[in-house]
């Protein structure tokens, strides 16, 4: 079984919820289970410290969560056109995985969500994507066979899965922005298991 890793932080909601509708996506392909992670937060004064097991949603990821996965889907709320500081200083964890090189050749793909229509999304997405590259994996997005990329008036890019949340971020995922979701997972995954030579 392809363990794929569905690592992702969330502040409101809306990334947790894009993160669970890829992890089902990936549910989908035979020969390949979701794995949820998250990150704790980081404080702005000092390093700060957080339980080792957070008091809801996803575990936080491990560096063996990385080693041990076959593919890679990470996510972010958009900050200023980049990922959330979280999500960053985890990965500027990863220098020992780097020189291992135990993440090149994998599949990865990112995704996020951004209180306005025009908030950074496909920045964030493109930002995201370098420390991946910097790591050999194999940056996949969404081809335009997901027509829902062609009809969508809220989020969704050939970059990634994205989701457009509003001023007070409660506006629901739509039915666009939720099928490529799932697509993302899938198209992660369903590459996973061919490279993994499961299929």
């Amino acid at each position: 079984m392809s363990d794929i890793l569905v690592l992702y932080y969330s502040r409101k909601g809306a990334t947790e919820q894009m993160a669970t509708l890829i992890a089902r996506g990936i549910e989908e392909v035979t020969g390949a289970q979701a794995r949820l992670r998250t990150v704790p937060p980081v404080s702005t004064v000092c390093e700060a410290t957080a339980d080792g097991i957070p008091s809801e949603g996803a575990p936080y990821v491990s560096h063996d969560d990385l080693r041990e996965c076959k593919g890679l889907v990470l996510g972010s709320p958009t900050r200023f056109g980049n990922m959330a500081a979280p999500l960053k200083y985890f990965l500027d964890s990863t220098s020992d995985l780097w020189i291992s090189g135990v993440l090149a050749g994998k599949p990865a793909a990112v995704f996020t969500s951004t209180s306005s229509l025009h908030g950074g999304q496909e920045s964030t997405l493109l930002t995201m994507m370098i420390p991946l590259l910097h790591h050999g994996m194999l940056i996949t997005g969404l081809p335009y066979s997901e027509t829902d990329l062609m009809h969508t008036t809220s989020g969704g890019t050939p970059y990634g899965a994205s989701h457009y949340a509003g001023d007070d971020n409660k506006r629901p995922l739509s039915d666009e922005e939720k099928r490529l979701c799932k697509a993302l997972g899938k198209r992660v995954a369903g590459i996973a298991v061919k490279l993994s030579g499961s299929a």
